[in-house]
């Protein structure tokens, strides 16, 4: 496999049938601003924590890309020379980043989780998806009409903001809880997100099974309801009940599945499939996450099922790969299971589920580097005698909310440069040990790791400082946005957000759009 490749090998690399890895190495701000619509967001500053969970066989073609401004120093060379130290034996660099993918005449992309997003607004045209709006839908509230409105983000979402009246229910439990939380079939259910995908894939996901309430997707989400003036209440807390969910739609998801040709496969396939070193293989827990914290099966990773239909590329990061879906009710894996072949992934449900017998021995993250640590008491001692240099390598919105007291903010990528001068002996702060740990093979001199981060300082009651305007909005590489803004009270931020949601599907080539296996759109 060749070192570097150009655009135009790359473009033919990631539809010739085969897997491959695209891996944007810069910091996720730089990524959501602008990159390659099947890239998977895997920041230097977090490559050897994630590596083995998003691209878990060493074999995988893999090419990893920049901006193209660093050349032979820029983070993809050191990405790529730090994943061979991993033992990844196919890694290749995309030649002049996304400078050299604009110039070759490919296109671009802003925001997150880019196939998830088209596919949503691709499967509202194919399927008709009806709709309601904020207003017609506030309208019916104020009647006092009958109806359930569900909200189909994670918990922590709702809790930043949510509709009056919603009940927090993941996409990926509808399924297994709308009898519960809708038990009169004449109520209209109404599914709404933040903004549309999630609306849509859980209206969508009801009337694929059949379910025979009126249901509609609130167009716009959230955000829709705050642009028509609309009141949002926030910290909101009521979910669906634990014991909400049952299996009398069991039935339904097992046709569901055979509708769009999910194959359900044994533990011995899975077993065969997992020796096979010229395929990757993901093992997918799409229950909540208290019954996975409670016992899943060995190799599995927690894929929550609404959101690996949302973000799959935050949990997968092999196109080509077989993702092998499991629950312990035979609802939710064949349904999540049906949306992801239509969006062109190879999964299937594994038979038996959690009770199946499967335990894959899958490769761990690799061990970081040890480094030496120094106690809250020790570091506010030196800081009084000025012969240390304190690093936060935290977030950097979470620096400028507060740091310790002279502390400077700095990020892997950057860190080597920021520190080059500094004759002081250096600590680092993270929320992390494991990444403050990979980031000091960034420094000459190993340096020293704060016990407890930010939370065992602040725990002591030790002071604090906060800096709104630093590290500069230019700074703040790790951070989009393009994304949060929407949410913190700018109108003109969602508007352009839901125009580039629903401005998504114009951009594709042929070639991107081919790869989506929905039905033939509805007459």
């Amino acid at each position: 496999m060749p070192i570097s490749v150009s655009a135009s090998t790359l473009k033919s690399w990631l539809h010739d049938g085969r897997e491959i890895a695209l891996l944007d190495v810069r910091e996720h701000g730089q990524y959501g601003e602008s990159h390659l619509f099947y890239a998977t967001s895997l920041p230097y500053s977090r490559l050897e924590l994630e590596i083995a969970r998003l691209v878990p066989r060493k074999q995988a073609r893999v090419v990893v890309y920049d901006g193209g401004e660093g050349g032979s120093a820029g983070v993809a060379e050191r990405a790529r020379l730090r994943l061979e130290a991993l033992g990844y034996t196919q890694v290749a660099i995309l030649e002049g980043g996304t400078r050299a993918w604009r110039g070759a005449g490919y296109q671009l992309f802003a925001g997150v989780n880019l196939p998830s997003k088209t596919f949503g607004e691709l499967a509202e045209h194919v399927y008709r998806t009806p709709r309601i709006t904020a207003r017609q839908l506030a309208q019916k509230q104020a009647e006092g009409a009958p109806l359930v409105l569900l909200d189909g983000r994670p918990v922590s979402e709702f809790g930043k903001m949510n509709i009056p009246g919603a009940i927090c229910c993941p996409n990926g439990e509808l399924a297994y809880r709308i009898r519960n939380l809708a038990p009169d079939e004449s109520t209209p259910i109404v599914i709404n997100c933040a903004g549309r995908t999630r609306s849509i894939i859980g209206a969508q996901t009801l009337i694929n099974l059949g379910v025979p309430n009126p249901i509609y997707a609130l167009e716009n989400g959230t955000q829709g309801w705050y642009l028509a003036d609309l009141p949002l209440e926030h910290g909101g807390t009521r979910r669906y009940a634990d014991d909400s969910g049952g299996q009398s739609l069991q039935t339904q998801a097992r046709a569901l599945a055979a509708r769009f040709d999910v194959p359900y496969v044994d533990a011995p396939t899975v077993r065969t499939w997992f020796q096979d070193v010229g395929r990757s293989l993901f093992l997918c827990d799409v229950r909540t996450p208290e019954e996975f914290k409670a016992g899943s099966l060995q190799g599995a990773q927690h894929t929550p099922g609404g959101q690996l239909m949302q973000a799959s590329d935050q949990y997968v990061g092999v196109r080509g790969a077989r993702l092998v879906l499991f629950d312990s009710d035979g609802v939710r894996a064949p349904v999540v299971a049906s949306w992801l072949r239509q969006m062109g992934h190879d999964a299937c449900v594994l038979a038996g589920g959690l009770n199946s017998g499967l335990a894959l021995d899958v490769e761990a993250s690799p061990p970081a580097p040890a480094l030496a640590s120094i106690s809250v008491p020790e570091l506010a001692r030196r800081l009084q005698r000025q012969d240390v240099a304190v690093v936060d390598l935290r977030p950097g919105m979470r620096y400028r909310a507060a740091h310790i007291p002279g502390a400077r903010w700095s990020i892997r990528p950057n860190l080597a440069r920021d520190l080059v001068a500094e004759p002081r002996q250096i600590v680092l702060v993270a929320d992390e040990a494991e990444l403050a740990q990979w980031a000091s093979l960034e420094l000459p001199q190993a340096p020293l790791l704060l016990e407890g981060g930010m939370g065992a300082w602040q725990q002591a009651a030790m002071p604090v400082e906060s800096s709104p305007d630093r590290p500069s909005d230019e700074a703040c590489i790790d951070y989009l946005f393009f994304v949060h803004d929407r949410h913190d009270g700018n109108k003109e931020a969602a508007r352009q957000y839901l125009a580039w949601e629903t401005g998504l599907v114009p951009l594709l080539d042929e070639r991107e759009l081919a790869a989506f296996r929905l039905p033939p759109a509805a007459d």
